[in-house]
C-alpha cells in the first residue's frame, strides 16, 4: 500500500517521534523513506544584505545535518532511504517534493501550538501540508515547544 513515505525534518528533536512511526510503516510495507529538509528562504531574505549569504549557508548546513541524522537512523533500520535539501517556503517544498516523487504518505510531527504561540509561528507547516494535499498525512504529536 505504501511504497514511499516522506518525512520532512527541521532538525528538531521531535522529528524522532515522527520517524518512529514512519519506520514502522516502512518496515511493514517495504517502503522507501524520503527525508527532506527545507531551508526557509524567508529567514535569510529578511536579513540585512551583508548577512544574507552567511545566514543562507548556515541554514543550508543545518538542513544537511538534519537530513543526515534522520537518514542514518533510517539506514540503521535496514530501510531504503533517499535524501534531499530544498530552498523555499517549507510547506510548499514538502508538497512539491511529494508530487514530484509520487510519495504515498507524509509523516510529520506537530508541536500542538495554540492561540498566541500558533500566531507567533505564522502557522504550522504540518497544518498547511494537511490542508493542501490529497495524500495521506500521518500527524504525530511531539508535544509543546
Amino acid at each position: 500500500m505504501y511504497d514511499s513515505i516522506l518525512v520532512p525534518t527541521d532538525g528538531s528533536d521531535g522529528t524522532a517521534k515522527a520517524l518512529e512511526h514512519a519506520l514502522e510503516v516502512a518496515t511493514l510495507s517495504g517502503a522507501t523513506i524520503h527525508v527532506l529538509s527545507v531551508v526557509d528562504r524567508r529567514l535569510y531574505l529578511a536579513a540585512s544584505e551583508d548577512q544574507k549569504d552567511e545566514l543562507r549557508e548556515s541554514l543550508h548546513d543545518d538542513a544537511v545535518a538534519a537530513v543526515d541524522d534522520v537518514a542514518e537512523t533510517v539506514r540503521a533500520s535496514d530501510v531504503s532511504c533517499t535524501t534531499a535539501v530544498r530552498d523555499g517556503v517549507p510547506y510548499r517544498c514538502v508538497l512539491d517534493y511529494a508530487d514530484e516523487h509520487g510519495v504515498d504518505m507524509v509523516v510529520m510531527g506537530t508541536h500542538g501550538r495554540t492561540g498566541r504561540d500558533k500566531l507567533a509561528s505564522l502557522g504550522s507547516v504540518t497544518e498547511r501540508v494537511v490542508q493542501n494535499t490529497s495524500r495521506p498525512v500521518l500527524v504525530v504529536s511531539i508535544g509543546r515547544e
